[in-house]
């Protein structure tokens, strides 16, 4: 092998391992998102539990704590993470490991400034938040705590996937959502069960939460620090020397990478606090509701079918993400072709997970939202509707990513613009004529239209092949209203049998509508071939094990 040979086998082995680590690590990623989604829906089963009559109530003011809570998280450290990663991974990858270790320390000095007037703001400022009902500034003070430690959290979490670590990450997110829900249920029990039975104050125990699950995912991460610090001092001994960078230059590098993130990754959590602030004031214009019957309606919708439509969100959207890596290093590499086929390939995968597992949600809302909640048929009603408004919103995660990936912040930013305002303008007239389902439409209508700027954008840039989409996605759709029909109906054959208003027969009546639901799709996408454009060769092998000819 001559030596031009053998440069390019160097170069294509590193390519290879290149791309192999950033699919492991988009794949640690991916499951400790999933885990901590899973684990955050599941403690509402004994926590509304313990709430009993209060339940709806204490969901409202648990949601509306969380909005303002989730808006002082992005504000604070949305796009830090990676905006320090993207940082310490091009000073690593040229050998200026010292440069990175400053730039972590400098992080955490803008982290503690961040969190301590994050922290201030919300403690200080919560009556000015509360949106006339009090109950909700103890809530918001007591999230206050947290703020003040996630940026650090964040920061260093940046810097570890910066050195290529993700696990670290993953695993300091699921001890965050696991030391989170022993807490609030610890606290929950022993006052509804045992305590005083004060509702608010429950609430309030359940939202300081957050508090001791950072303080866990911190000692993860402390704990990932000091394992990896010889590591760190090696790679130090061998940094190229170079010149000085200043303090301030760091902070403006940090802050300037992280704004585009901030206001993107912001999207959904400003919808929600649009309708957290709109809908109680345009209810009590459209007909005679009192406050209790409007913070019953929110927390239908803002809470319980949110919790439930999210999951399949965040399933979606993170098998998706495994390929932004790829689409981020064919950008760097202007590789035209490749990014093409990496955004065709993320659609594909969206539309094959999420329409099947929307229509799948609606098709058992009943029985799903009867193990969470208990049974109630406006809730279901919500569910059901929600589930198919969860496709707009997914595609908005995705394509905001994918806009990312190949640096479209700019754009991506002005479409989202673009689609706050079209949600001011009609979220009235929805609320007018579907009152609790209104903002869900509103919502679901507006990212449509940005969803349609997202593919239109890509497709002048790209000129996507959507003739040759159209085929499998129309397969996707057949097959996923064929798997809707039969589960519904498996569900109303059981319902006949069995009371779909207990909580234990309505789990027991959950599962095989939702196996029947599973095995119909599955085995319609390898029968017909469609498993093959997303999964590739593997379902052939599928096919040979099932006997599926």
């Amino acid at each position: 092998m001559n030596e031009e040979e053998t440069s390019t086998s160097r170069g294509t082995t590193a390519k290879n391992d290149s791309q192999s680590k950033m699919l492991s690590g988009s794949a640690w990623m991916t499951a400790g998102s999933i885990a901590s989604r899973l684990l955050g829906a599941l403690y509402i089963i004994p926590w509304v539990t313990w709430f009993g009559s209060y339940s709806n109530v204490a969901n409202a003011l648990f949601a509306q704590g969380y909005n303002i809570y989730n808006i002082f998280i992005i504000i604070s450290t949305a796009g830090i993470p990676s905006a320090i990663s993207k940082l310490v991974a091009h000073y690593n990858g040229i050998d200026q490991y010292i440069i990175s270790q400053r730039l972590y320390r400098t992080g955490m000095y803008v982290a503690a400034v961040m969190g301590i007037v994050g922290a201030t703001v919300m403690m200080f400022g919560a009556a000015l938040m509360d949106n006339g009902d009090p109950n909700v500034i103890p809530v918001i003070q007591s999230l206050a705590w947290a703020i003040l430690i996630i940026p650090g959290i964040s920061i260093t979490r940046g810097y570890l996937q910066g050195y290529n670590w993700m696990a670290p990450s993953a695993m300091s997110q699921f001890v965050e959502q696991l030391c989170r829900i022993i807490y609030m249920l610890a606290a929950t029990y022993l006052i509804m069960k045992i305590g005083s039975g004060n509702w608010v104050s429950a609430v309030t125990q359940s939202t300081f939460a957050a508090f001791i699950g950072a303080v866990g995912a911190a000692a993860v991460l402390m704990f990932s620090r000091l394992r990896h610090a010889g590591e760190m001092r090696e790679m130090a001994r061998h940094s190229v020397k170079t010149a000085d960078v200043s303090v301030m230059d760091m902070v403006i590098k940090i802050i300037y990478q992280s704004i585009p993130f901030v206001i993107i990754e912001s999207g959904i959590a400003v919808y929600q606090l649009i309708d957290q602030y709109s809908f109680p004031r345009m209810m009590s214009l459209v007909g005679h509701f009192s406050r209790y019957q409007i913070q019953v309606i929110y927390a239908l919708f803002a809470f319980n079918a949110n919790k439930l439509y999210m999951i399949i969100i965040s399933l979606a959207s993170a098998m998706a993400v495994t390929v932004i890596p790829l689409l981020a290093t064919a950008r760097v590499q202007n590789d035209q072709a490749e990014m093409k086929k990496q955004i065709e390939n993320v659609l594909m995968l969206f539309y094959f997970v999420m329409i099947p597992a929307a229509l799948g949600l609606s098709a058992v809302a009943q029985q799903i939202y009867t193990v969470f909640y208990r049974y109630d048929a406006a809730g279901v009603v919500v569910l059901e509707f929600a589930a198919f408004i969860s496709i707009p919103m997914g595609l908005y995660t995705v394509g905001a990513a994918m806009m990312q990936g190949i640096s479209e912040n700019r754009r991506m930013m002005k479409f989202l613009a673009i689609g706050l305002v079209i949600k001011l303008l009609i979220q009235y007239p929805c609320i007018w004529l579907l009152q609790g389902l209104g903002p869900l439409m509103a919502t679901g209508i507006s990212m449509m239209v940005v969803n349609y700027l997202i593919l239109h954008s890509f497709n002048m840039e790209f000129r996507l092949r959507f003739d040759e989409m159209a085929r499998p996605t129309n397969q996707i759709l057949c097959f996923s209203l064929i798997m809707f029909a039969l589960t519904k109906l498996v569900m109303v054959l059981i319902d006949h049998f069995v009371s779909p208003y207990g909580r234990y027969t309505a789990f027991f009546s959950l599962i095989p509508g939702v196996l029947v639901g599973m095995v119909a799709y599955a085995y319609l996408a390898l029968k017909f071939r469609l498993a093959d454009r997303v999964i590739g060769a593997r379902s052939e092998f599928l096919r040979r094990k099932l006997h599926i000819h």
